[in-house]
C-alpha cells in the first residue's frame, strides 16, 4: 500500500526540489553557458509542535484511562481527526488503523503512539492529543477525616472554563470525606501517586502554610488513583486547634454531648468553635430545680488517646474563654451535676420506696 503523507500528496525534500529546479532552468537556457548549481538548502529536520494552551488541555502528568475524551488533531488530515473516548480496554477507536491503547500514557505519549499507528499510511504524520472532557477521579482518604474511604470527586466547572480552576483539589477530597478531625496533623498530609504503570510517588503537603500564608501550591489537584493520607498529631495549641476548627476543608458541624440535669440531655450538633454556654443553651440551659447551676464537668479525648475530665465554672455572662466558657472540640462530653438539694430528694425517695418494699403495710396508715 502506497504511504500517503498528511496532505495525500508526497512531499518532496526541500534539496531536492532545488535541484530539479536548477535542471529545468539550465535545459530551458541551452548547454552553451555553463551550468551554476544552485545552493542546496538542508531538509529541515521535523520538530514536534506543542499544543496550544487551551482550557481543557490537561498537565502533562495526566495518564489516560477509561471514560476520557481526546480531541485527536492530525495536521491537515481532518478526515482521520476529531474527538474519541477512550474505551473500557484503555484504547481509542480510529480510522484505518483501528484501536491504539493509550491507558497509562500521558497526553504527548499517546500523540506519539498515535502517530506510529499511522506512519503506515500517512508520511510523517504530525498528531495532537487535547483533553477535552476527563474521566471521573476516584481517590482514597485515609486517616484523620471523619468519614474515610473511597470517594469520587467531581469537577468543579463545566468544561471549557480554566483547567487548574476545575480540577478537583485534595481539600475538596477532605471536604467531601467529611471533614479533618481535631487530630489531623495538616502540616504533614501525604498525597501517593502512580506517576506511571510501573512508578509511584509520594507528595508531602503542608495545609498549615496554605492557611496562614495563602499558599495554594500545597492545595494540589487530584489525578486518577492518588491515595491521601493525614497523619495524626500528638499535641495541638488551642490557637491552632481554632485556626482549624474554621477551615474550609473542617466540617460545618461538629458533634457534643450534654448529659446530666438539663431539659433536652444528649448529642447537639453546634457549628466549629462553639462555646460551652453556647452547647448549654442549645439543649435548653439547666434544668433549674434539680441541676447544680454553678459548674459543670467537661470530658474531652485527648490526641494522645488520654481522656481529660475538669470542673469548668458557668458564668453566662462570660465570653471566649479557657477557663468559664472554652471552645468545645467534636465528642466533647458536657455533664450538669445534682444540686444538693436534688440529691437529698433522691436520697430521701430511694428510702422511702426501699421501706415500701420491705413493710408495704406502712404506707396504708
Amino acid at each position: 500500500m502506497p504511504r500517503l503523507s498528511t496532505g495525500h500528496l508526497r512531499r518532496w525534500p526541500i534539496g531536492a526540489a532545488s535541484l530539479a529546479l536548477g535542471l529545468l532552468v539550465s535545459s530551458s537556457a541551452g548547454l552553451a553557458s555553463p551550468l551554476t548549481p544552485l545552493p542546496l538548502a538542508p531538509a529541515p529536520e521535523h520538530q514536534a509542535v506543542a499544543p496550544l494552551p487551551t482550557a481543557a488541555t490537561a498537565p502533562e502528568t495526566y495518564l489516560l484511562g477509561p471514560g476520557d475524551r481526546v480531541l485527536i488533531d492530525i495536521f491537515n488530515v481532518p478526515e482521520h481527526s476529531g474527538e474519541r473516548q477512550v474505551l473500557i480496554d484503555g484504547s481509542v477507536n480510529l480510522n484505518w488503523v483501528g484501536g491504539v491503547a493509550v491507558k497509562g500514557l500521558t497526553l504527548p505519549q499517546a500523540a506519539e503512539a498515535i502517530a506510529a499507528a499511522y506512519n503506515l499510511y500517512l508520511y510523517d504524520p504530525l498528531v495532537t492529543v487535547t483533553l477535552t472532557s476527563p474521566r471521573p477521579l476516584r481517590v482514597s482518604v485515609a486517616g484523620e477525616v471523619n468519614r474515610p474511604g473511597s470517594y469520587v470527586v467531581a469537577f468543579t466547572e463545566a468544561p471549557g472554563s480554566d483547567p487548574d480552576a476545575r480540577w478537583p483539589t485534595v481539600t475538596q477530597a477532605l471536604q467531601q470525606a467529611g471533614g479533618i478531625t481535631q487530630f489531623a496533623n495538616v502540616r504533614q498530609v501525604k498525597v501517593e501517586r502512580q506517576q506511571s504503570p510501573d512508578s509511584a510517588s509520594t507528595l508531602n503537603l503542608d495545609l498549615w502554610a496554605l492557611l496562614q500564608s495563602g499558599d495554594l501550591s500545597q492545595d494540589i489537584a487530584l489525578r486518577d488513583g492518588d491515595s491521601i493520607v493525614v497523619p495524626t498529631i500528638t499535641a495541638i495549641a488551642p490557637a491552632e486547634a481554632r485556626s482549624l476548627a474554621s477551615a474550609s476543608f473542617s466540617p460545618a458541624v461538629i458533634q457534643v454531648n450534654v448529659v446530666g440535669e438539663v431539659p433536652r440531655p444528649g448529642t447537639v450538633e453546634v457549628p466549629p468553635n462553639t462555646p460551652l454556654n453556647q452547647a448549654l443553651l442549645a439543649v435548653g440551659g439547666f434544668d433549674n430545680s434539680r441541676a447544680q447551676t454553678g459548674s459543670v464537668q467537661l470530658v474531652r479525648l485527648n490526641p494522645d488517646g488520654s481522656v481529660s475530665q475538669r470542673e469548668v465554672a458557668v458564668d453566662f455572662t462570660q465570653g471566649i474563654n479557657e477557663e468559664t466558657n472554652p471552645i468545645l472540640y467534636a465528642n466533647d462530653v458536657i455533664i450538669v451535676g445534682r444540686s444538693g438539694t436534688a440529691q437529698f430528694s433522691d436520697s430521701f425517695d430511694g428510702v422511702l420506696e426501699t421501706i415500701g418494699k420491705i413493710f408495704p403495710f406502712f404506707f396504708l396508715f
